[in-house]
Parts: structure tokens; sequence; C-alpha cells
């Protein structure tokens, strides 16, 4: 029997090891941002957007948990449409706060239409609607064919490895293709509005975090196709964990590092100051 166990597998322990050790670094940021909440640099481009791609990166790398262990039809059916969802979440939040930037930007002009699109509900809109379809994707995909536990006797001779089989291709990689939409629009509108002269813009950051995230599932496609048994279930945990720690790392570290030691950039007067200039 093979699969990735916690009593026989070293890399089971790793994982489940840099999962919480990711899952407390978050928090711990969740933690600073609540503290200082009311600073200019977390009010800027949504609080409450930081707020909930937090809470989705953390979900993120808890997910990796379904992944371990001797899978079942209940694991099976979770652990694909839980990363897709929780993903769906984070870039959808990441491209609400794209288009924040540059609707904050286009408004500034006397006149401008853009004012309409500076609505608090503008940005809760793209996420529920990027996330929900995501979301729809997954109830057809359990409703139609869902995931279930396999037995592959062929793959290895004298082994039998214990793997989920997606149930219908189609669908897992539409959920994997939304996905990778999504991740592309941000990444492209992201690329576009990352030099808008205006202070704690988010954009290039963000810009950054998609490059990574992109590069990290194009690149896991080909190693996820080309492996079986616990191997292919390795490949796809690091691909969760790498991306979740590329968002974590690209978006919220740079603002850590103003709140924690350049407290002297995060202040309104210096805010307004640099859009004067």
């Amino acid at each position: 029997m093979e699969f990735i166990s916690y009593q026989n597998d070293t890399i089971a322990s790793a994982f489940s090891c840099v999962s919480v050790f990711g899952c407390l670094v978050t928090g711990f940021i969740f933690g600073i941002f609540i503290f200082y909440r009311d600073t200019p640099i977390v009010k800027a481009n949504n609080r409450n957007l930081s707020y909930l791609l937090l809470v989705s990166i953390i979900l993120s790398f808890l997910s990796v948990f379904l992944f371990l262990g001797r899978p079942n039809d209940v694991t099976c059916r979770l652990r694909e449409t839980s990363f897709g969802i929780f993903f769906s979440v984070a870039v959808s939040s990441l491209l609400a706060k794209t288009v924040m930037v540059c609707v904050a930007f286009k408004s500034t002009k006397p006149g401008s239409p853009w004012r309409k699109g500076l609505s608090v509900k503008l940005p809760y809109t793209i996420v529920s609607l990027c996330s929900s379809f995501q979301a729809l994707i997954c109830i057809i995909w359990l409703s139609i064919s869902p995931p279930f536990q396999d037995l592959d006797t062929d793959s290895y001779p004298g082994k039998i490895i214990i793997q989920c089989n997606e149930g219908s291709d189609i669908w897992f990689y539409s959920m994997l293709g939304y996905l990778g939409l999504l991740a592309a629009v941000s990444l492209v509108l992201a690329f576009m509005v990352r030099t808008l002269p205006d202070s704690f813009n988010e954009a290039k950051y963000i810009t950054f975090s998609m490059l990574v995230f992109c590069s990290v599932w194009i690149s896991m496609i080909p190693a996820y196709l080309s492996t079986r048994g616990k191997n292919m279930v390795a490949v796809e945990i690091f691909a969760v964990m790498a991306s979740s720690a590329g968002l974590l790392g690209c978006v919220f570290f740079p603002k850590c590092f103003i709140i924690l030691f350049r407290s002297e950039m995060n202040r309104k007067a210096d805010l307004l100051g640099k859009r004067k200039n």
C-alpha cells in the first residue's frame, strides 16, 4: 500500500511542520494588521480585503492536511475543491485591490465618472462574483462526477497506490483553468497600474505575488502529470504551500517591515506629501 503516511513518511511530518509554521506566520501578520488597523498603510487599499486575504491564506495552508494520510472519498472531494475555492478568494481579493487602486487614481480628476466606482460595495462585489463562480464549478463537479478513492495496481508492480481519482477531468481542469484566468487577469491589471503615482500603491507587490503564483502552478502542471503515487500528491502539496507563501511574502512582508521598523513612513502627512510630489 502506498500513500503519504504520517507514520512511515518523513515528508508528511515536513509538510505538516511547514503548514503549521505558515499558519502561525500568517496569524502573526494578521495580529499586526489588527493592532495597527488605524494606520495609513493598513487602511490603504481596503483593510477588510487584507483581512480576507490573510484568512484565505491560512485556510490554504490548512488545506495541506487534506492531502496527507490515507485518502478516502470525503478527503478526495474536499482536497481539490477546498484549495480551488480558497485560492479563488485570495486571487479575487488581490484583483479587487488592484481595481480599487486604478479607480482611486482615475477618480482624482474633476468630474471624473470613475468617482461612482469608489463605492464601498465594489471590492466586495468583485470578490463575491469571482469566488462564487469558482464555488459553482465545484458544486457542479461534485454533483456530476465527484472525486473518489481509487486503487492503482498497474503503475508499479507489487504496489497498490491508494490515490484520489478526480472523477471528471473536464471539471477538474475547469477549476484550475478558472483559477489561472483569475491570476492572469490580476497579473495583467496589476502590471498596468504598478507605476501609478500613489503612495502605498500595492499594485507592484501584487504583480510580484501573481508572478510567483503563476510560475509555481505553471511549473507544477508538467511535474504533476509526469509523476504517480505519493510523489504526485507531494508535488501538489508543494505547489499549494509555495503559492500561499508567495502571496503572503510579496503582499504583506513589505507592509510589516514599514509598520515595525520604518514607522516614520506610516504617517498620513507623509502619505499626502508623497502624493503631492
